[in-house]
Formats: structure tokens, C-alpha cells, sequence
């Protein structure tokens, strides 16, 4: 009898054991795992640390590939076609979102969309999912050096709106040399410089129509509703400088270096300029802010910067819910923790994201201060225009004819150039 207990006891314990080792095998699957399909080879480094961390503090693993520069499109789509597929990709732009836009999870209402400062990064498709959230962003705008606005007895709390830009820059012109230094830097219109001005000035007219227009895509025509509103701020632009804008077609000026040696307190560009003005020019990164283009627009007080990516990120709908739950999981502590954070702004920069962290540049610093406060972000509309260096080029060359001469006739070509120049060639394209 005893045996006969003895060998029904060793029978139990090793189905017990069987079960047992059954459940703890469902309790790890069930955990899923990450793997993220990396955008951006320069941060491969920093999301390889990220990943070891997440799963040393949760015990889910996290795989980061990276595809080579040039090349993610071709490694989603091979990627995408294996039986272990990317949990986490990027879907950046309109074109992507017709592509992968099947493979997308609806992001709304999840906890990671949650966390969002702005909607201005996220992709919708056609009937409103939610397919991709940004997760980084350039910005530009003003570059502010708040230093020398003090010695002119301002400070960037008196700049609200295009009037009151206008009030001080004009001031600070005409006292330009008892100051030492003059309102805006040069705005030369050659090749290395004209960009600014064709591509991320046009974002004032071309962002203002975006949105009272609701362009979906690339529009066929625009009205140039907006461009008195692009010459307000070009006007002050040259007429408030150290150069003579006849002369600025010719090029040849240096307009980070006059504003990195406090010749200008006004300097149009973005957030990538941050490494050359505090590096190369030793300037104070508490001097330095950026602010909006303020340009005569109703309501301008409460825009922020001009901001845009391709950086955003998509989890595959049509992996296991358990490796979906993970993924979602990953992304709500990267964007809320601390580590996660960090690692973040020490590779990105700047994110989207009610807990980011301070991302060591002033100029996306303030760009996310804009959002926090409730500003709206002035997208990047100029990046729907068609035959974009030709338009630029068109642009451009009644920029010059302009500045040569202030008539209402020459500014009349430059809105020809935006307006019809646009409608020519978007026809070519298409």
C-alpha cells in the first residue's frame, strides 16, 4: 500500500511539474517581446543601450535593428516578410502611410498617444487611423541672441507679435551704430543662404493657407493668401540690417558667423544651428532662444516654432497581441521615464511628450516650451512644394528684382512666382 502511495505521489509531483513548467512557459510568452526597425543609423548606439536597459529593469527582451543610411525602405519592406517582423517601425510621411498603412496599429487612446504635447506629428489615413505618432523633430524660426536685445533694452517677453518684432527691430536699427550692432543679419540670396528664406520663410504664407485650407496633400494650386504676410516679415528682414539688399544677390555674406560674433541680435534659422554658434563661436547657451515667425497673422500670439519630422513611429498591427501589448508597453516608458527619457534627448533631441526630457539645445528647448504652453506648431506645409528647386529658383530670382527695387510691381512677380509658379509646376510633375 505503501509503495503503491509512493509511486501515485511521484506520479502527481511530475505532472505538477509538467503544468508547472507549462504555466511559467505561457507566463514569459505572454510578456511578448520588442523588436524596433531603427530609422536613424547615428542613434543605433544609444537605442542598443536603451534596449539592454528596458529589459534588465522588465525582463522583456528588446531587439533594435538599424537599417544602413539609405536603405530603410528596403530593409522594412524585407523585414516585413519574415515570420518574426518589426513590432515598431517608421511610417513618416503621406506616401508611407498609403504603403504600410494595413500594418498600422490605430494609436488613439493608447497610452503612449496619450502622452503626446501635440498632434502635429501624427499621420492619419483616409478614414482617421491613427497610423504613426512623431518621436523627434527639428525646428526653426528666429534665432534670438537675448544678450544683446538686453543692451537695446528689450527682452524676448516685449516680442509677442509681428508689431511689436516690428517696434524693436526697427528701434534697434536705427540706434544700430551708438549700439554696436544692428537688428537682422545679412539675408544674402546665394545658393549656400537662399533656402532659409524660398524654403523656410515660404512657411509663413504656405503653413497659414495649409491649414485654413486643410490640404490633405499636395495641392494642385494655392491662392497665396498669405504672402503680405511673408513680405511683412521679409520687409523687416532687409530693411533693418547691416547690408543694403540691392547688394544681396550676390551672395557672399556670412550670416551665422555675424550673428556668432554679436553683430545682429536677429538671426533666421533652425535648431541645427546650435552646435556652431555655442561651439564654434563660444556663445552663451543661456543668451541664445528662438522664437516664432511672427508675421502679421490673427492670432500669431499663440503660435511656436515651425517644426516638422519623418520620424514617427508605427506598431505593427498584425503581430501577436501579446508582442503588441509589449511594444506598446516599451514606448510608454520610454517617453516617461527617466532613463527612457534621457537616452531619448541625448540622441534625438527634442520629443513630443508631456514628460521630455531637456534635450541640451535651447532652441528645441523653446519648441517644446511653445507646445507645452498650448502654442500650435507651424508644420512644415512647405514641404508639399512641387519641383521644389525650380519653384525655389522662380522664387527666388523675383526675390532679387525686389530687394533691387522695392516697388509694388516687382513684389506683384514675386507673388506670380509663388502662385503661378506652384500651379506650372505642379502640372509638370503630374
Amino acid at each position: 500500500m505503501k509503495k503503491a502511495l509512493s509511486i501515485l505521489l511521484v506520479v502527481l509531483m511530475a505532472v505538477g511539474a509538467v503544468f508547472a513548467q507549462g504555466a511559467g512557459e505561457t507566463s514569459t510568452a505572454s510578456k511578448g517581446s520588442v523588436y524596433w526597425l531603427n530609422f536613424k543609423p547615428e542613434s543605433d548606439a544609444v537605442l542598443q543601450e536603451v534596449a539592454a536597459a528596458y529589459t534588465a529593469e522588465t525582463g522583456v527582451p528588446v531587439k533594435v535593428v538599424t537599417a544602413a543610411s539609405g536603405t530603410y525602405n528596403q530593409t522594412l519592406t524585407a523585414e516585413m516578410d519574415k515570420s518574426n517582423p518589426p513590432t515598431l517601425f517608421v511610417v513618416g510621411n503621406g506616401q508611407a502611410v498609403d504603403t504600410w498603412g494595413d500594418f498600422c496599429l490605430d494609436l488613439k487612446g493608447t497610452k503612449i498617444a496619450n502622452e503626446l504635447n501635440t498632434d502635429a506629428y501624427n499621420l492619419y489615413d483616409a478614414n482617421g487611423k491613427l497610423c504613426s505618432i512623431g518621436y523627434c523633430y527639428e525646428s526653426f524660426g528666429i534665432i534670438v541672441n537675448k544678450a544683446l536685445l538686453a543692451k537695446a533694452g528689450y527682452s524676448v517677453d516685449d516680442i509677442k507679435d509681428f508689431a511689436s518684432l516690428k517696434a524693436i527691430a526697427e528701434d534697434i536699427h536705427a540706434r544700430s551704430k551708438t549700439l554696436g550692432f544692428d537688428a537682422f543679419t545679412s539675408s544674402g540670396m546665394d545658393g549656400s543662404s537662399s533656402w532659409r528664406f524660398s524654403g523656410h520663410l515660404a512657411n509663413v504664407a504656405l503653413y497659414y493657407e495649409s491649414v485654413e485650407d486643410n490640404w490633405q496633400g499636395q495641392p494642385a494650386t494655392i491662392t497665396g493668401k498669405y504672402l503680405p504676410n511673408f513680405k511683412n516679415i521679409w520687409d523687416l528682414y532687409i530693411n533693418n540690417s547691416a547690408y543694403d539688399p540691392k547688394t544681396l544677390a550676390t551672395g557672399g555674406f556670412d550670416a551665422e558667423a555675424e550673428f556668432g560674433k554679436g553683430q545682429a541680435v536677429f538671426y533666421q534659422n533652425g535648431s541645427w544651428e546650435y552646435d556652431a554658434l555655442t561651439n564654434t563661436y563660444g556663445m552663451n547657451p543661456a543668451d541664445l532662444t528662438m522664437i516664432p515667425f511672427y508675421a502679421g497673422v490673427a492670432g500669431e500670439e499663440k503660435a511656436g516654432l515651425n517644426s516638422g519630422t519623418e520620424n514617427c513611429w508605427a506598431v505593427n498591427a498584425k503581430a501577436s497581441q501579446a508582442d503588441i501589448d509589449a511594444t506598446l508597453d516599451f514606448m510608454y516608458w520610454l517617453v516617461t521615464s527617466e532613463t527612457g527619457t534621457k537616452k531619448l534627448a541625448q540622441t534625438f533631441g527634442a520629443i513630443p511628450y508631456k514628460k521630455a526630457a531637456p534635450s541640451g539645445n535651447v532652441f528645441l528647448d523653446a519648441a517644446n516650451e511653445y507646445s507645452q504652453k498650448g502654442n500650435y506648431v507651424m508644420t512644415w506645409a512647405f514641404n508639399y512644394t512641387p519641383s521644389v528647386d525650380n519653384w525655389r529658383a522662380g522664387v527666388v530670382s523675383a526675390m532679387n528684382q525686389y530687394d533691387a527695387a522695392q516697388t509694388d510691381a516687382n513684389w506683384k512677380a514675386v507673388e506670380t512666382a509663388f502662385v503661378k509658379g506652384w500651379e506650372n509646376y505642379y502640372k509638370m510633375e503630374h
